[in-house]
């Protein structure tokens, strides 16, 4: 992965991984995620989807935080 080009206005399908559960009511205040969660402990939610640019995601990465969930990861793939 580490060898994609992405330049901050490029679409990209993201994978983002925060500590908790989060209701999937969310998915649009979120962009329009995919929410599922994993019931491991502690548990974490996995929300995942296409991104239109870097604005975006850290309007999504805000949102997160602004809802008191810890950020695990956030992965990428480039869109062809």
């Amino acid at each position: 992965m580490l060898n994609q080009r992405l330049t901050l206005d490029d679409p990209a399908t993201y994978r983002i991984r925060v500590q908790g559960i989060l209701s999937e009511q969310w998915t649009d205040y979120l962009g329009g995620l995919d929410i599922a969660i994993s019931k491991v402990d502690p548990p974490v939610t996995l929300l995942e989807g296409l991104v239109l640019d870097q604005a975006s995601l850290i309007g999504i990465i805000n949102g997160l935080y602004d809802l008191g969930y810890p950020l695990l990861s956030v992965d990428f793939e480039s869109v062809p």
